[in-house]
């Protein structure tokens, strides 16, 4: 392998955990103004980019320099929290049973414990909130942790509900700016799956 090819590798996987990354941050709490901030600079790195996540995080940016953290709080609340449950519950177990803390759950932490991942006591959300799971995998691609596993984490991890929790937030009908967060993780998770199986 050549230098150039190492470079071009080693940057695909700092986009690819900065993506991961970002994702998490926006769906783990109401994004601040200095996230916020960050957002409306986002722009493709490359020309190997698909259209669609040119046009994804274009907007996402746009919509950010536009939105208020306070505004967000509201819808941010009205998605995830509301009243006993938002429009949009984020969790694996939730997609794959139709319960909270199930079986997928469980396999998760198991997974989770064999890639050296521990639990810390102030985190409360379980571990398949979306946020926590894109939160891991860009750690695993930052920590060099190698393609096949990453795979075996996707496929069992992702694959089978992460597609529908971003249809089900661009749908729902709070959703404003995260419905430009869930046009730009569709068309990165599209991506990915592609990078993956291309790779692996």
């Amino acid at each position: 392998m050549s230098t150039n090819d190492e470079e071009i590798i080693e940057q695909e996987q700092r986009y690819r955990a900065s993506a991961y990354s970002l994702l998490a941050a926006l769906l783990r709490t109401p994004p601040e103004q200095v996230l916020l901030d960050h957002v409306a600079t986002l722009s493709p790195e490359s020309d190997t980019e698909s259209d669609e996540l040119s046009l994804a995080m274009a907007e996402l940016a746009g919509a950010a320099q536009k939105a208020r953290p306070a505004d967000l709080e509201d819808e941010y609340n009205s998605l995830f929290i509301g009243l006993g449950k938002g429009e949009v519950v984020p969790y694996g177990s939730w997609y794959l049973t139709g319960y909270l803390m199930e079986q997928p759950l469980s396999d998760l932490r198991d997974d989770l414990r064999a890639l050296g991942f521990e639990r810390s006591p102030e985190v409360r959300e379980p571990e398949d909130h979306a946020a926590a799971i894109f939160e891991v995998f860009s750690v695993m691609i930052s920590d060099s942790v190698d393609l096949e596993r990453q795979q075996i984490f996707f496929e069992r991890h992702m694959k089978s509900w992460i597609p529908r929790f971003f249809d089900d937030l661009a749908g729902a009908k709070s959703a404003d700016f995260y419905g430009f967060v869930a046009r730009f993780g569709v068309a990165f998770y599209s991506l990915e799956e592609t990078y993956l199986t291309m790779r692996t």
